[in-house]
């Protein structure tokens, strides 16, 4: 088993900017991708991002450009750098993992979840 929690999550003004954290535990975390996601009510899960286990990325093109992920091996953590935060951003994000090394655009293709958190965009 694999736990995830995410933090980091709040209010920011539009524009602003977030930073979210994943710090898993339970199990090796180096050799997994790694994904965020995020959810608002009406919507399927939506893909952010991901960053395989060697620390490449890939973005949604809705945040490609504002959005960044990192990674910190030896900390266990995953990142998710939001700036120039829009209104069409606020969600439930959630950090997941996947059982290999490579990423995954689809909800399915990973193994296992944090709870969310929640970050908010006001004007």
């Amino acid at each position: 088993q694999v736990q995830l929690v995410e933090s980091g999550g709040g209010l920011v003004q539009g524009g602003g900017a977030l930073r979210l954290s994943c710090v898993a535990s339970g199990r090796t975390f180096s050799n997994y991708a790694m994904g965020w996601f995020r959810q608002t009510p009406g919507k399927d899960r939506e893909f952010v991002g991901s960053i395989t286990d060697d620390g490449r990325t890939t973005y949604a093109d809705s945040v490609k450009g504002r959005f960044t992920i990192s990674r910190d091996n030896p900390k266990n953590t995953v990142y998710l750098q939001m700036n120039r935060l829009k209104p069409e951003d606020p969600a439930v994000y959630y950090c997941a993992a996947r059982e290999s090394p490579w990423y995954s655009m689809n909800p399915f293709g990973y193994d296992y979840w944090g709870q969310g958190t929640q970050a908010t965009v006001s004007s």
